[in-house]
């Protein structure tokens, strides 16, 4: 399998690589992992790596290298269209994709710091712009909504109770009612069904409140 021995190739150079495994949720599979670069290929299962190229382009300014043996001039230019930043033609050397990885690498973070996300339900929160992107469509969050999903993201599986919520929301002593916690609660949950996620914050009643693994 190609994507294997791409693996261990460039694994042994010292880089952390991982392979896709579920070509149906590879956004959510991107923001787990956050790379700091993709390899993709075109033909993929399911939705082809354009497809793909164009959803991790909303949440990420992430460089993406196509490799593929469809390497006429069309596909060449629909890739750089779709946001690539390279394109390997099949067969290659091991050792020039390497050095094209290593370069790209380079070039990219001398002047760019990778994007922090994070991702619950299929969703994905940006940290660097305060945007949740769901099947697409991408979403602006208020200060406090993202204020809320983001720590609901960071302790994803656990709870987070209502006192560690208003000290996120308002970062002070000073005594705040519980009801304006309840407010801004249902008004981010009004968004997020809006959105296609009416069942991502889950209530754990007289504690506080989490999302899923």
């Amino acid at each position: 399998m190609i994507a294997e021995a791409i693996r261990r190739h460039i694994s042994a150079w010292g880089l952390v690589v991982r392979c896709a495994a579920d070509f149906e949720n590879v956004l959510s599979e991107f923001a787990d992992f956050d790379p700091q670069l993709v390899l993709m290929d075109i033909s993929l299962p399911f939705f082809n790596g354009y497809h793909w190229c164009s959803e991790i382009r909303r949440v990420s300014k992430v460089p993406i290298i196509f490799i593929s043996s469809a390497s006429d001039n069309m596909n060449i230019v629909m890739a750089v269209n779709m946001g690539g930043d390279d394109f390997i033609a099949k067969p290659f050397a091991l050792d020039v994709l390497t050095a094209k990885v290593q370069a790209l690498l380079r070039r990219a973070y001398d002047f760019t710091a990778p994007t922090k996300l994070l991702e619950s339900g299929g969703a994905v929160l940006s940290i660097s712009d305060a945007t949740l992107c769901f099947e697409g469509r991408k979403t602006e969050l208020t200060k406090n909504e993202f204020k809320m999903l983001q720590l609901l993201f960071e302790n994803k599986g656990n709870i987070v109770t209502r006192d560690e919520m208003m000290t996120r929301l308002w970062e002070s002593d000073s005594f705040v009612d519980e009801n304006t916690l309840t407010v801004n609660i249902t008004r981010l949950r009004r968004k997020l069904e809006d959105t296609g996620l009416p069942g991502l914050i889950l209530t754990k009643k007289g504690i506080g409140y989490m999302v899923g693994d």
